[in-house]
């Protein structure tokens, strides 16, 4: 499952991507299908940024499933500011 995770979280930065290029977003706001980091630099920092405060946050509990944990610092970076 986190390997369908992952293909949809391409496939949806694929198409954001392909949406831009047909009718760009506004600069102050977030990319097509709500990316907000669109570089791989700015996903990945975003995605740890994410990690250290979710740490932080009482009710953001790890899952028990370490992948689930995973594909939730990942899906965050698409986002996360």
């Amino acid at each position: 499952s986190f390997l369908r995770f992952l293909e949809a979280l391409s496939t949806d930065r694929s198409e954001s991507v392909r949406q831009e290029a047909e009718n760009p977003s506004s600069p102050w706001g977030p990319e097509a299908n709500g990316w907000e980091n669109p570089t791989i630099e700015a996903f990945l920092l975003a995605s740890v940024a994410w990690a250290v405060d979710a740490r932080r946050a009482p009710a953001l509990k790890n899952p028990e499933n370490p992948w689930r944990r995973c594909a939730e610092i990942l899906y965050a970076g698409k986002g996360y500011e």
